[in-house]
């Protein structure tokens, strides 16, 4: 008898990413095979969906995706449907009376328990739904199939001790736990043995890290720390907290080779009085401050950012502040979002909510500003002379030459001609930049020089055979590969 398959389908932030490997993990731990590529909807025996409560219609997407899948369950009696995940950690009890045909709700503070309650649910021929209120394990000590064979996330922290009124993640992933260092470092070089050459630090508030174990300075020891893992090449971290940023974080990005000079830092808005009402507590100056900082220690750093336009009540002279801001911080890339209504939020409820057409014209004009800046910024990196990291995925086709693509150390995408010598996701081509536009650079011709590596050797061992399938359908790319938009998870404001 063939095992049964499975397929986890993941939304949101690279929080949920890692969890959805986490998930697969445990399923095959317990017996589950990943489904095929190409299959048809329903074909998996497993479904499981890992959901975002901060996505703008995140409800309406999960049960038009379950509606779509009642008619193909009805047909295979043994199929089973689980929803986990933040929006089912506020849900609870609604999602079964609204799709009664799922037979497993979880939530963010008991993943591990999947496997336990898809058993319970067949046996007992009726839906489970297990919400815990607090954190069992921490979740890095679940068994993990990474997506990746030469990049990986590395979770230092969970939940978020923040209030801001726009966000409910808090709310339904609790307040901030902090792994012990020794075990996070512990992770790393186990993962390097592995081949891994770089890892993301990850965290809801990353730079926070610390204060759970009472060490203000915890998170630029640990940076620190990850410098002296030998075969280690790229460390980076999403996403912290302006109010978290001191002067030891920089110094340890500045001063650890091997931490990568890129900083996401969430903006959200220019206007102090706007800040205060998000609770976002740093105002203009500080956030300028902060970046003025970087800049001064690692001159080359590309530093992005999290916008939210149309916040209720915010003026014409608030988005002015704004613009302000995004003007003087020249940031190589801005994630600009629509505020829109998240129930059970202080936002949701705050008089003087923005007119549609106010916060698109608004959303407009920021994103022409962004796009002008971001260009302006990459024609700086013409004829620089880059080592890239080879991202999975074939790269771009123009006309009859091939390009693959990959990131620079400052995670700029990079596309560039396919050399001669194999070269495979995970080994380091040097690259001089020819061309820029807003959101990639191009070097043209073929690399100066390939470095071939462990992590290209990991990628070649776990592809050598035919092609494991893929049953992760995940709402974002891997650390390593491209990504159209990153989600970082401090504030979490995304849409």
């Amino acid at each position: 008898m063939s095992a049964k398959t499975y397929e986890v389908r993941t939304y949101g932030c690279q929080m949920n990413v890692h969890d959805s490997e986490r998930l697969s993990g445990l399923l095959e731990d317990a017996g589950y095979v990943r489904a095929p590529e190409g299959r048809a909807e329903g074909e998996a025996d497993i479904v499981v969906f890992n959901t975002c409560a901060v996505r703008e219609n995140a409800d309406n997407r999960l049960y038009g995706n379950l509606g779509r899948l009642a008619p193909l369950k009805a047909k295979r009696p043994g199929m089973q449907i689980a929803v986990g995940g933040c929006l089912a950690q506020k849900d609870r009890d609604t999602i079964v009376r609204k799709a009664p045909w799922v037979d497993v709700v979880f939530g963010t503070h008991n993943i591990g328990r999947l496997p336990v309650l898809l058993e319970r649910a067949r046996v007992r021929e009726e839906a489970q739904v297990e919400i815990a209120e607090s954190l069992e394990a921490f979740p890095s000590t679940l068994p993990t199939r990474r997506e990746s064979a030469y990049a990986a996330w590395v979770s230092i922290s969970v939940g978020c001790n923040n209030t801001c009124t726009f966000c409910i993640v808090p709310a339904l992933r609790g307040k901030e736990k902090d792994r012990r260092p020794g075990d996070i470092l512990a992770e790393v070089e186990a993962l390097v043995a592995e081949g891994v050459t770089e890892i993301t630090l990850l965290g809801q508030n990353v730079n926070a890290y610390g204060s759970d174990i009472g060490d203000r300075e915890a998170f630029s020891k640990l940076l620190r720390a990850c410098g002296s893992v030998e075969g280690l090449e790229r460390v980076r971290f999403t996403s912290p907290h302006p109010r978290d940023f001191t002067d030891d974080v920089i110094a340890a990005m500045a001063e650890t080779p091997n931490v990568m000079p890129q900083l996401h830092m969430p903006l959200q808005s220019g206007s102090d009085r706007v800040l205060k009402a998000m609770r976002r507590s740093y105002r203009q100056e500080r956030f300028l401050g902060i970046i003025g900082k970087v800049r001064a220690a690692m001159p080359d750093a590309a530093i992005s950012t999290d916008i939210i336009v149309g916040f209720p009540g915010e003026t014409e002279e608030d988005f002015e502040q704004t613009l302000r801001v995004v003007r003087e911080s020249r940031f190589a890339q801005a994630f600009t979002f629509q505020y829109s209504k998240r129930p059970g939020t202080p936002a949701a409820e705050m008089p003087d909510q923005i007119p549609k057409a106010v916060v698109q014209e608004r959303y407009e004009r920021l994103v022409a500003l962004q796009e002008e800046i971001s260009w302006e910024e990459n024609k700086k990196q013409t004829g620089r002379v880059l080592e890239v990291l080879v991202a999975e995925g074939e790269g771009r086709k123009d006309g009859a030459t091939r390009r693959l693509s990959g990131r620079a150390p400052d995670n700029r995408l990079v596309h560039f001609t396919r050399p001669e010598e194999p070269v495979r996701p995970g080994d380091m081509v040097t690259v001089e930049v020819g061309y820029a536009a807003p959101h990639h650079l191009l070097a043209e011709g073929p690399p100066k020089a390939v470095r071939r590596t462990r992590a290209g050797d990991a990628w070649e061992r776990r592809n050598a055979a035919p092609a494991a399938p893929s049953g992760v359908m995940l709402g974002l790319p891997t650390v390593g590969a491209p990504p159209p938009e990153p989600a970082p998870v401090a504030g979490c404001a995304r849409d």
